[in-house]
């Protein structure tokens, strides 16, 4: 998976890794991305860390501003 890979480069803590991977599955399920090879899902993933840097806290906000940033109707 994407974030897994993005998630080992950067320092983080168990709880935020949790939020983020949290964050990141329903990101894919909003926008209905089952594979996780698709070049979508990377760019939600980064999608995801960036918008978790903003210091939103709740993994279905940081899920909600990245579909709604990327552009995706949901």
């Amino acid at each position: 998976m994407p974030i897994y890979r993005l998630l080992q480069s950067l320092p983080r803590g168990p709880e935020e890794i949790s939020r983020l991977t949290t964050a990141y599955e329903q990101a894919l399920r909003a926008i209905g991305i089952v594979d996780r090879g698709d070049p979508l899902a990377e760019l939600l993933a980064k999608k995801i860390v960036e918008v978790a840097q903003t210091g939103i806290r709740e993994p279905a906000d940081i899920s909600a501003q990245a579909v709604k940033e990327i552009g995706i109707p949901t």
